[in-house]
């Protein structure tokens, strides 16, 4: 069977997923809330569609009733993940998205003794976030399987935010950053910590700590009890992050919230195909063992939108193909180091 829900349909990721999914022999319904959006859309690609409510539980079963999985593309996914997950849990349906929200990682694995009674699976983040940090990080445990500390870095070079990513780093900023340490996550500040990486090639980058996806997924996946994840930015950024440890309380005001979310909906939509066809992420990882050894690794791919889209049919492929196992499950904890490899144009340095 090759067809699965879509659901967020009308996003802009998941704009790019119907557009590449005849290439990985796919078909997907899609989904939504609004029947506004998605009638068109359904219409213009000669696509089946539904409409369900987030909040409509029923709507949501009727929706899932006869597929098997759903690729969850609807965020912030720290308010849709869980009503999807458990409209999942009572139809039996195997659940992907594409978040990278800690939290949201953290509460599917609690759901894992549920998922495996229902003989479903549940994988976050099968997108940029986070299959090739997870799947970086699982190849440096397997060079060295004794690894206590690891360090994870990422640059998206020459992309853009999408409104959904945007959206989803207003509603978590002045909340802090986290690290892993000793198997529990840590809330610091902000651009806790600022390093300069080398990505490959010489191309050495400022980084700064941010509450990466791999703190939750990365730690199921290999093990390691601490971790830090660092995003790329400029000197002027790194600066304003470490600014809003003292404007947290402003910036998650309702009335600061509002106004933001309104400038947002004015001024993103994503990156455009030329944006995305010279655009690359990079991506660091470095393990560290008690003796002190270290190991090193690096990645480069398409952009991560493009890369997201690519991933996510990827692994919808597999479930769909019957690879896959019930309960919580990470991607490269279930594929493996080299899943990112199938991937087009990605190699590892």
């Amino acid at each position: 069977m090759s067809t699965f829900l879509l659901y967020g349909a009308s996003g802009y990721t998941a704009g790019l997923i119907i557009e590449q999914a005849a290439a990985y022999g796919l078909t997907p319904v899609l989904a939504g809330r609004s029947e506004a959006k998605i009638r068109p859309l359904a219409e213009r690609h000669g696509l089946a569609y539904r409409i369900a409510d987030l909040g409509d539980a029923a709507a949501l079963d009727r929706a899932l009733a006869d597929l098997p999985v759903v690729l969850h593309c609807a965020g912030p996914f720290s308010r849709t993940a869980r009503p999807m997950q458990e409209a999942c849990l009572r139809q039996g349906t195997h659940y992907l998205d594409i978040t990278g929200e800690v939290a949201v990682f953290e509460a599917g694995a609690a759901l894992d003794q549920r998922a495996k009674e229902r003989g479903i699976m549940i994988m976050s983040g099968v997108g940029f976030d986070v299959v090739p940090t997870d799947c970086t990080a699982r190849y440096l445990k397997d060079q060295l399987p004794d690894a206590t500390h690891l360090e994870l870095a990422f640059a998206n070079v020459g992309g853009s935010l999408s409104h959904g990513t945007a959206l989803t780093a207003l509603e978590n900023a002045g909340g802090g950053g986290f690290v892993r340490e000793n198997g529990k996550l840590k809330a610091v500040p902000n651009a806790h910590k600022v390093m300069e990486v080398d990505f490959a090639g010489n191309r050495k980058r400022l980084c700064m700590t941010i509450p990466w996806g791999d703190l939750a997924t990365a730690y199921r996946t290999t093990g390691i009890p601490n971790i830090e994840t660092y995003m790329a930015a400029p000197q002027g950024q790194i600066l304003g992050a470490k600014a809003m440890n003292y404007l947290g309380g402003l910036l998650r005001h309702p009335t600061v919230q509002n106004f933001l979310r309104k400038r947002l909906d004015q001024s993103l939509t994503g990156p455009d195909a030329a944006t995305r066809q010279n655009a690359r992420t990079l991506v660091w990882g470095r393990a560290r063992n008690a003796a002190g050894k270290t190991v090193e690794t690096r990645l480069e791919g398409p952009e991560g939108y493009t890369l997201t889209a690519q991933a996510a049919l990827l692994i919808t492929h597999k479930v769909l193909d019957g690879q896959l196992k019930s309960g919580y499950q990470t991607p490269a904890g279930l594929y493996g180091a080299n899943l990112i490899l199938e991937i087009p144009g990605v190699k590892r340095n």
